[in-house]
């Protein structure tokens, strides 16, 4: 056992070595009632023994007993070893003699590691006199802690509760259960635990610390049934398995537990189980079954899920079943928390994703109240993942649901019917060039047409009438770009950004309107844009039901008259205009698309769909090496299409 400089005190005052024993005990209270003339070489026995067993002196302890002092001294020792203790403070207490016996009394700490309380008990031993040779223990088990007999042994038994689940709207938890691989060991079929602990440690990259706590579980574990170290993931597991063989003395078992999927991954985050690096890092206490959620939700509500273990120190007879439990520390079960999921909703966004061979991405909110209802992603091979939360895009023509409210917004003449000429391919203006992407030319046509086939050369002229004014700005913040506002899950959500054009520069302006200048959303944004239009104002997120986070609220809602032009626009988009491809039988669906690049991969571009079918508002986001904007519409259509929605 480990001999820390504490194990150098008895009742918390510092003493020299037990083979010394000329120790003047300071601080130290006994009371001693019925002495005789010998009387005090009974306190003298009783802090001898004591002193010795506390310091690690098994041995010495032993010699001061009527029994073997080969079977004390290994009693007193696998007691320690038996609770993988880290430390024992022990105090006198009374002493009481009749005659030729004494009943002496202590109290014990003993410090159990892991992080928790120490076990305290009061203990009782008898001495009796023999003659010159002074006063002896009278040797049992019971000595040691009341309550152990012949044979018995003692066990620390930690329960962590299994990790309670983040639950869908309805309640139906989003982890479902999964295989996994559990190594472990049986105790009492263990060589040389400290040779175990020490391999098993080097594979999974745990510290010598951690290591030895490990040694210390297996110790002080109940010896015949199974007692799991590690939890892995099946890929994880074949990864190390042929390192696991050099371990001796281990043990596989196959499980099925809900812990390591998800049926909202991007959302709920990663769970890492007892040698996550977390962990590892942070020097915590290495305790079999910990999990630890690592990103999103499990991370944000780490100790709601997981709870609190349960700690027992009992006594097992040599069958290792339960004598009794001595000291019980009860633990907590993790409490699920409820998110605002639709599990119906979230299921059919992942449906729309699957199989594609470009990656892309589903967000869905609650228009009238900004819920999130669903978030799904595709990665395919060769491509960047799409991040639907944290991502920052440029939205492309899509922003003209933004840019258009605001010249409706500053321009109370201008209308759906106003004819602004799409007739360029491309148009110089402001020092910039501006090209539809993909190609369109409708001529001069009214602005519902342009707006529909999302013509990019309509809106440079557009700015103009903005060039003074902050219309733009007020209307994206209207819209809830730029809002501040949070969400319980880490990387923190990207809240859209619009730099402020240089003064008299049209060129940025007009880059802005089309959503190719400096605006920057997630595909989150944008559905909450949507959702603004569908329900007539913006909603500040929310994910987790119960949680209340600040609510942010932008200046303002947009007048009436403006919702329902911007509505009309994005429903004739989808019945006559480019997004036609995401119409839905007997269904009203609206919605806007956008093309635009994705800094960074050249080949790629960024298509969006965002739109809303009844109370259901959500964005699409899709990278695609070609322009067309049928990427998204068609993952629209196919989402849309699954939806049950409120009108």
């Amino acid at each position: 056992p480990r001999s820390p400089k504490s194990r150098g005190r008895l009742g918390g005052v510092p003493v020299k070595p037990v083979a010394a024993l000329c120790v003047v005990i300071v601080g130290i209270v006994a009371v001693v009632t019925g002495i005789s003339k010998s009387a005090p070489s009974v306190t003298v026995s009783v802090r001898d023994f004591l002193l010795a067993w506390q310091v690690g002196d098994y041995a010495g302890a032993a010699k001061l007993t009527t029994g073997n002092p080969v079977t004390v001294a290994r009693a007193l020792k696998n007691a320690y070893s038996q609770l993988g203790a880290e430390d024992l403070v022990i105090s006198m207490g009374d002493i009481s003699v009749h005659g030729s016996t004494a009943q002496a009394y202590f109290h014990a700490s003993y410090d159990l590691g892991r992080g928790g309380r120490p076990w305290q008990y009061r203990g009782q031993f008898t001495l009796r006199r023999h003659g010159d040779s002074g006063w002896q223990v009278q040797w049992s088990p019971s000595v040691i802690t009341p309550g152990l007999g012949p044979g018995d042994r003692l066990a620390v038994l930690t329960t962590v509760p299994g990790r309670a689940p983040l639950v869908d709207a309805a309640g139906k938890s989003l982890i479902p259960a999964w295989p996994l691989m559990e190594v472990g060991v049986v105790p009492d079929q263990v060589r040389k635990p400290e040779v175990t602990a020490n391999a098993l440690a080097k594979v999974t990259g745990l510290a010598a610390a951690q290591a030895d706590e490990m040694r210390a579980q297996i110790v002080a574990a109940p010896p015949n049934s199974f007692l799991e170290l590690f939890k892995f993931q099946p890929r994880t597991f074949s990864k190390l398995r042929a390192k696991l063989r050099g371990v001796p003395d281990l043990r596989y078992r196959r499980r099925i537990e809900p812990l390591f999927s998800s049926a909202a991954p991007v959302l709920t985050g990663t769970v890492g189980t007892e040698a996550a690096r977390v962990l590892v890092t942070a020097g915590d206490p290495y305790r079999p079954g910990t999990t630890v959620g690592l990103t999103g939700l499990q991370q944000a509500f780490q100790s709601t899920l997981a709870g609190t273990p349960t700690t027992e120190v009992i006594v097992q007879n040599s069958a290792g079943r339960l004598v009794r439990v001595l000291q019980r520390w009860q633990g907590k079960a993790g409490t699920p928390v409820r998110t605002t999921i639709d599990g119906g909703m979230q299921q059919a966004a992942r449906n729309a994703l699957a199989n594609l061979p470009f990656s892309a991405t589903i967000v869905a909110v609650r228009a009238g109240t900004g819920q999130i209802l669903a978030v799904a992603g595709h990665q395919a091979g060769g491509m960047p993942a799409v991040s639907p939360l944290a991502g920052r895009y440029q939205p492309g023509q899509s922003f003209t649901i933004v840019s258009t409210a605001a010249v409706f917004s500053a321009l109370p003449h201008f209308s759906a019917n106003t004819p602004i000429p799409c007739n360029r391919q491309s148009l110089r203006f402001g020092g910039q060039t501006f090209s539809n992407v993909p190609t369109v030319k409708l001529g001069a046509r009214k602005f519902s047409v342009d707006f529909a086939h999302a013509c990019s050369t309509a809106f440079p002229a557009l700015a103009l009438p903005l060039q003074s004014s902050s219309a733009l700005a007020d209307t994206a913040q209207r819209l809830g770009i730029g809002v501040a506002w949070q969400l319980p899950i880490q990387p923190a959500p990207f809240t859209g950004s619009m730099r402020a054009p240089s003064p008299g520069n049209s060129g940025e302006r007009a880059a802005d309107m089309i959503g190719t200048g400096t605006v920057r959303v997630s595909p989150l944004d944008m559905a909450l844009v949507a959702g603004a239009v569908d329900s007539g104002s913006w909603h500040q997120p929310s994910l987790v039901v119960g949680e209340s986070e600040p609510r942010q609220a932008p200046k303002g809602a947009l007048t009436s008259n403006v919702i329902m032009q911007i509505q009309q626009l994005m429903a004739q988009t989808v019945t006559s205009g480019v997004a036609q491809g995401a119409r839905v039988p007997g269904a009203t669906v609206s919605g806007q698309v956008g093309s635009a690049q994705i800094f960074g991969h050249h080949r790629l571009r960024a298509i969006w769909f965002v739109g809303y079918r009844g109370d259901v508002a959500f964005a699409i986001l899709a990278f695609s090496r070609g322009a067309a904007f049928q990427p998204a519409v068609s993952i629209a259509h196919n989402f849309a299409a699954a939806l049950r929605v409120s009108s």
